[in-house]
């Protein structure tokens, strides 16, 4: 994650390109549009293999020759992209066993993308012999400054069951546990009678009637993680010999469950994500932030890029609902606020044929006179205006844990509740600090926490040794940690921590879970100090930690419900109620207090606030104008002092003034 882009300076700006969905007339066009609005960096060939390799072995170069060199001529750099993401039909019908195959024994047929199998030795095999030919035609194109491998790994194709995957997956297997006697005692085997003898009685955990082995399930998981990445790197390390860098575009941090992207971020030379708002959840521009936070801290702090989001609506959600008035500048200028150095759409002209045709593009169905061109060069001055803003980063004194294995494996079959979701805890703890104004980063338990002065784990049901010793040293130094329910209670192989709940994490929070109480679909518990909690209740028996709350009322009326527990320097304090964002602002603004969090006061919640660098991104969200007091200088968007207000639904990016 060392190698930036050698991109004009400034921030970049511009979309995925497809050229060849249109005539000669239309790309000269394009590229005049392109300088209209200030494109400095576009994506092209993302889905172009049927074109460029027409018959297995021909190649067909000329139509791109002629699009990287019109768009040089104009100033505007390429992200080329190898197009393994949409296997052309020749492949199909050359290697119809390279076809995925669902949990369910499904084979997934062509027609649309991600239709080969990573593990298939014929599917690696043309996409080595293709990126090849590209990074030895391209490797020296001035146009081209960055590399774009596949696209969206892990969406829609994760897991694949087909007979290629079986046979990767049992190698997998003998490389993990090196023998049959540890993957036994892993997988706990004895339990129904599961024992293995010869590595060739593994099968993959396919679909059965009833709930299947949850450690096997958990390494398929690693495992199909892993071959998407071998794929990745196949390529990647064929095009890094032309010494650019080279990246590849996530399907969404927190969107894409089936990537553990704490082992791909290393993998790349930038860190590119793609993020789409839902468009029915009102608290959609809070989830972005998200995104573009766990961006960040994939990019371990350093710039990062957006490389997809809507101009308005996409096109696969239930409802295809419009960005309102000034949503897509805002939504832009939150991901530049949290660290992004680039601006991308998908797509740059919206696709008259296809799948996608519905979703918004830059150049809309309604064309350059419309409200949404007219955004569209609009941002893009702002974007210019904003770099100064290059390369600066964003400092939080707060993390959230995050871990894809404790994703996985909280959500594998019969667990206490059909209610436990890692994203529903991590949305409202990470909503609850923003709303408090507080930048978070998000990082692995096991990663440095000396530079936080609080940490949270809403969602660490699988928490290993070592994470938990991690978490011990951190508030023994003096850190702040709180934890919420069900977590530290399994190892990486879902094997219960020895000992009560919540094993890993006992000693360090001073007490021990007698009994878990699932709620009620429609069940709620309230606490001592009136906030009431859904999903979750337990029998907190106290060993060294004190109760600072305790439930009022339901299946544990008079126990703990909130703890501290003083260890080292520091504090570690347990949650054991599912309070609601709301619920959750006054413990974390308080404890964010004691630890000596920075934090701005007396602003409304619809506004955010980021520090990067030296400027100071203050972003409306709601219909009225907001007064930010204490913040002073210059507003790179409109070049006037920062007059010290927000109108609704505005933006303003102010320099700070220092003396």
């Amino acid at each position: 994650m060392s190698r930036y882009p050698a991109l004009p300076e400034g921030l970049a700006f511009g979309g995925d390109y497809n050229p060849e969905q249109w005539p000669a007339e239309v790309q000269e066009e394009d590229v005049r549009l392109m300088r209209e609005a200030g494109v400095n960096l576009v994506t092209v060939g993302v889905f172009a293999w049927a074109l460029l390799e027409p018959r297995e072995g021909v190649y067909e170069f000329g139509w791109l020759d002629a699009v990287l060199d019109r768009l040089h001529r104009a100033g505007i750099a390429v992200d080329l992209g190898t197009p393994t993401a949409a296997p052309p039909p020749w492949f199909s019908r050359a290697y119809p066993d390279a076809f995925p195959v669902t949990r369910e024994g499904v084979r997934v047929g062509a027609g649309g993308r991600q239709h080969a199998c990573s593990s298939h030795p014929a599917f690696r095999a043309a996409s080595a012999r293709l990126v090849e030919r590209l990074a030895e035609r391209y490797g020296d194109h001035p146009a081209v400054v960055m590399w774009h491998v596949h696209n969206e790994y892990g969406a829609p194709l994760g897991e694949c069951y087909c007979p290629a995957s079986t046979a990767a997956w049992r190698e997998w297997l003998r490389r993990r546990h090196g023998s049959l006697d540890a993957l036994n005692a892993a997988w706990g085997t004895t339990f129904w009678g599961q024992t293995y003898g010869e590595w060739e009685e593994i099968d993959a955990p396919r679909w059965s009637h009833t709930a299947v082995n949850p450690a096997q399930r958990l390494d398929y998981a690693r495992f199909a993680n892993e071959e998407h990445l071998g794929h990745y790197r196949l390529q990647r390390d064929v095009l890094r010999r032309t010494g650019k860098p080279v990246t590849t575009n996530f399907a969404g941090t927190v969107n894409c469950k089936s990537m553990d992207l704490w082992r791909w971020a290393p993998e790349l030379d930038v860190v590119a994500n793609d993020h789409y708002l839902d468009a029915e959840d009102p608290a959609n521009h809070i989830r972005l932030s998200m995104s573009a936070d766990l961006s960040r801290s994939l990019a371990g702090g350093a710039p990062w890029m957006l490389m997809e989001h809507s101009t308005g609506a996409t096109s696969w959600q239930r409802r295809g609902i419009a960005k309102r008035p000034g949503e897509m500048r805002r939504n832009s200028l939150a991901h530049v606020a949290r660290g992004a150095d680039a601006v991308l759409f998908f797509q740059w002209r919206a696709s008259r044929h296809g799948a996608e045709k519905w979703h918004s593009a830059m150049v809309p169905h309604a064309g350059t006179g419309s409200q949404m061109w007219s955004d569209v060069v609009a941002l893009g001055r702002d974007v210019r205006r904003l770099a100064p803003v290059r390369g600066a980063r964003v400092a939080a004194e707060v993390a959230i844990a995050w871990d894809w294995e404790a994703y996985w494996a909280l959500e594998l079959e019969w667990r206490p509740s059909g209610d436990l979701a890692f994203r529903e805890r991590v949305d409202a703890f990470y909503e609850a600090l923003w709303r408090e104004h507080v930048t978070t980063d998000l990082v692995h338990p096991s990663a440095d926490l000396s530079a936080y002065k609080l940490v949270v784990l809403p969602s660490s049901y699988l928490l290993t040794e070592a994470s938990a010793k991690n978490l011990q040293r951190y508030v023994e130094a003096g850190g702040h940690l709180l934890v919420s329910y069900f977590s530290g209670v399994v190892d990486e192989n879902d094997t219960v921590h020895d000992g009560p709940c919540p094993g890993a994490l006992r000693e360090l929070l001073g007490l021990r879970v007698e009994e878990f109480h699932p709620l009620r679909e429609h069940e709620s518990v309230t606490l001592t100090g009136g906030a009431s909690g859904r999903i979750w209740s337990e029998r907190v028996i106290l060993e060294r930690a004190r109760a600072e709350l305790r439930f009022a009322d339901g299946p544990d009326a008079g126990h703990p419900a909130y703890t501290v527990n003083a260890f080292g320097g520091g504090t570690a304090r347990y949650l054991s109620a599912g309070l609601s964002a709301a619920g959750l602002r006054p413990l974390l603004a308080g404890l964010a207090d004691l630890a000596g969090v920075t934090r701005p006061r007396d602003l409304p919640d619809t506004l955010e606030l980021v520090r990067r660098g030296a400027h100071v991104f203050l972003i409306n969200h709601g219909p009225g104008p907001v007064s930010v007091p204490g913040v002073s200088g210059a507003d790179l968007l409109t070049g006037a002092p920062f007059t010290g207000e927000v109108p609704g639904g505005g933006v303003a990016v102010v320099r700070e003034e220092t003396f």
